[in-house]
């Protein structure tokens, strides 16, 4: 099985016919292996290598630097190699900490944001390396655009299982994203259990990944063996999360992935995680449900799932 490529063909408006068509190979992807390309999209190529470029300068920075801007409670900040295990995922064994170091953005909230105040869980200022004065401006301009890529993503999702385009956007009006900017060493061979990223399934809805062209990333298919998911020029990496696995009632598929980087150089890559707000209740979608197919999950509040799944899986939150 090979991962499908999907063209938007540079339209981001769910009410011409480009729309429809994309939302139905969309289903198709989404439906059997969980992954596609999606290229034609209004991300400009020169956001995402801007974006790389700050990665790589971050990186390049002295440990004592990175380490200034450690992640905090909020989960925003710098995580060190070996720092994060993959415990909660159905399809790990128990394997080595992940080989790769990353600077975790997520949402913004303005100064009086009143989740922010009270110190809710994940609702924190973000940690910006204060010594590279262009790295938050080219981050900034790359999530900006990205999200409006996922957003419209996630309104052909919802066309694709029959309900109105905007039938979900409520549950993202305050959404919980994260950008990861990763960092993977060269990875000598070594031990069977030892990854860049161990093999796993993402925690949330969607996740639209950026690769450099190392490679490394590698997809089982449900009932099939690991293939690989090589960098494709101009292309995003879509794939679908645990989270919106269980809103369609396992209608859409949460692959396993890895990654393992024999390349011989560092890899670099930018996921962007679009998930809901954590006030939000996920429960069964209804146009996926039926006599014959009743939901196979109870109602929950994402910010308690998205919690539990963090709590295990990253040092700093044990300590």
């Amino acid at each position: 099985m090979s991962i499908p490529v999907i063209d938007l063909e540079g339209n981001l408006d769910v009410g011409i016919a480009t729309a429809g068509r994309a939302a139905a190979a969309l289903y198709q992807a989404l439906s059997t292996i969980g992954f596609a390309y999606i290229r034609g999209h209004n991300v400009a190529p020169e956001t995402t290598a801007a974006a790389f470029a700050a990665s790589r300068e971050f990186h390049a920075s002295t440990p004592a630097q990175k380490q200034s801007i450690a992640i905090n409670a909020f989960h925003r900040g710098y995580m060190g190699l070996a720092t994060s295990t993959i415990v909660t995922s159905s399809v790990a064994r128990v394997t080595q900490p992940n080989m790769s170091e990353s600077l975790m953005v997520m949402h913004d909230l303005p100064s009086d944001d009143p989740a922010l105040l009270a110190g809710e869980p994940l609702q924190g200022p973000n940690q910006w390396p204060q010594w590279l004065p262009d790295f938050r401006p080219r981050i900034d301009a790359y999530r900006r655009e990205v999200d409006e890529l996922s957003r419209y993503l996630v309104r052909l999702i919802t066309i694709s299982l029959g309900l109105p385009a905007h039938a979900l956007d409520h549950h993202f009006e305050r959404p919980t994203t994260f950008l990861r900017a990763l960092h993977y060493p060269p990875q000598a061979p070594g031990p069977d259990d030892q990854f860049g990223s161990a093999p796993h399934t993402d925690y949330g809805i969607i996740t639209v990944l950026a690769q450099d062209n190392s490679g490394g990333l590698q997809v089982r298919p449900r009932g099939g063996d690991w293939i690989d998911a090589p960098p494709m020029e101009g292309s995003f990496v879509l794939n679908v999360g645990d989270m919106l696995a269980r809103w369609t009632n396992n209608r859409f598929v949460s692959t396993p992935h890895r990654v393992i980087n024999r390349s011989g150089g560092d890899r670099y890559s930018l996921p962007y995680f679009f998930d809901p707000g954590m006030d939000s209740v996920i429960e069964c979608l209804p146009t996926c449900t039926d006599t014959a197919n009743p939901p196979h999950y109870p109602p929950v509040r994402y910010g308690d799932y998205l919690l539990e799944r963090l709590n295990k899986n990253y040092n700093y939150r044990k300590i």
